[in-house]
């Protein structure tokens, strides 16, 4: 403002000065008016190069003044870049949150008031089958019309959830997709979707393994209640009594296997995975899984007119197969499984092969072929759950509890190996377990060397 005036005073006397010596008092008169207005100009001049920069928007070109526009365009240029740092800050806060938004597991969606998408995270355009550039102002129920959905978008009640099928869902890959919207703003919405297929998977496992826990106790069950009745009520013999209680005692001795598998399921759920420090000479651990094995197929077919053809490696081929390194008797258990259940399952003079396979790349492979009746490709994905049987009464027969490959399963993950099952109906089946490197010492284990109790019941 100081130079504001100093300019303008300095224009004025000026302009008298040479006015008066110009034309004296009426020529000073005539010069301080065209002082005052050679100031005006000169000030608007200024003025409106402050005018011209703001309207560029160009921080760099920032006119260099003094005075009162000189400090206006100064105090203005601070604004401005304290302005342009604030809206960095906040795109930079911005896109941190998007990204974040990006890498939550769930889909997020923002609609505005019209139902029109505003942005969506990857794995919502995943869920829906949707391009997160593409269909960026496109509606909701243009896109996604599911009737589920369409109901609860126009019922506008959104203080639960709706579950889809997912865009990527098949026969056999069934996917779920749960969808809430939560209002916000002046009339937008946020829709939020998760895959809740793993969720409802383990809730149906739930109810189905109560429902075949009770079913496999409730029967033996039923039995003993019944023979006990019997026992309390009718006179019987002594033979008729031993019958019985031979009867009762088979019962009895059915539901301690459930009891047991499962117990032993859950302490393998429940455990930490196995060490390097116990090793298992491997020609031992098949020489005891052949000695259960030919002992269960001489029980199984000591009324028929033929037995099995057991096949197992000779004892010069295992010499060199060294030691696996694991719990024995795990290890010991889950083999004499795959090998029970081919014995089972097996005809009566049908063929069941047992061998161990080096890997070029230090692992080994065990496995056992049978000549049984085979099993349909449909059941195969699912022969490790629990419970889960193809023929249910021909599992009644041979005596398992279904929990047999179960444990197999666990065992096998707990080694880092792998199970493998093929079968053709008619041919027969191979199941085969193969282990890594790490799991396998080539050294050759001291002769004799003997195996600890197994301490897992094979189902």
């Amino acid at each position: 403002m100081v130079w504001r005036c100093f300019f303008f005073l300095s224009f004025q006397i000026a302009g008298l000065l040479l006015g008066w010596l110009w034309g004296g008092r009426w020529g000073a008169v005539i010069t301080a008016a065209g002082a005052a207005w050679a100031w005006f100009l000169w000030d608007l001049t200024r003025g409106y190069r402050v005018v011209r920069w703001l309207r560029d928007g160009d921080l760099a070109q920032c006119p260099s003044l003094r005075g009162v526009w000189g400090e206006l365009a100064d105090r203005t240029r601070r604004l401005l870049r304290q302005k342009q740092a604030d809206i960095a800050a906040s795109d930079a806060r911005l896109q941190e949150i998007l990204e974040a938004l990006q890498a939550t597991p769930n889909g997020v969606m923002l609609l505005d008031a019209d139902g029109h998408i505003e942005w969506c995270n990857q794995i919502a355009a995943t869920h829906f089958g949707l391009d997160a550039e593409r269909d960026l102002g496109q509606s909701i129920g243009n896109l996604l019309r599911d009737p589920e959905f369409s109901a609860y978008y126009a019922a506008q009640d959104f203080s639960g959830d709706v579950v889809l099928q997912g865009r990527e869902s098949t026969a056999s890959r069934p996917v779920r997709i749960s969808v809430h919207l939560h209002p916000y703003g002046d009339g937008r919405k946020l829709l939020l979707s998760r895959d809740v297929t793993a969720l409802e998977q383990a809730e149906a496992m739930r109810r189905d393994f109560v429902a075949n826990v009770s079913h496999e106790i409730r029967t033996p069950l039923t039995v003993l209640m019944g023979f006990v009745e019997t026992l309390q009520t009718l006179p019987l013999s002594s033979e008729e009594r031993s019958r019985y209680l031979g009867m009762m005692s088979q019962q009895a001795g059915r539901m301690q296997s459930v009891v047991q598998d499962l117990l032993t399921l859950s302490r393998l759920e429940g455990s930490p995975p196995p060490g390097l420090t116990e090793v298992t000479p491997v020609d031992a651990l098949l020489r005891r899984c052949e000695d259960e094995a030919r002992g269960l197929s001489a029980l199984l077919t000591r009324s028929q007119s033929a037995a099995h053809v057991l096949e197992f490696p000779p004892a010069e081929a295992l010499r060199g197969a060294g030691q696996l390194v694991g719990v024995s008797a795990e290890l010991q258990s889950a083999l004499a499984n795959l090998i029970g259940n081919a014995v089972r399952y097996t005809p009566a003079g049908g063929c069941i092969t047992v061998d161990w396979t080096p890997m070029p790349d230090g692992g080994a492979r065990f496995s056992v072929r049978d000549t049984g009746p085979g099993i349909d490709s449909v059941h195969l994905p699912r022969l490790t759950e629990r419970f889960y049987r193809v023929d249910r009464s021909r599992s009644r027969d041979t005596g398992g509890t279904g929990l047999g490959l179960a444990i197999v399963k666990h065992v096998v993950q707990r080694h880092s190996a792998a199970l493998h099952i093929e079968s053709t109906v008619g041919k027969g089946s191979t199941f085969s377990v193969t282990f890594p490197p790490h799991r396998i010492q080539r050294s050759t284990a001291p002769r004799g060397a003997a195996l600890p109790p197994p301490g897992i019941k094979a189902g």
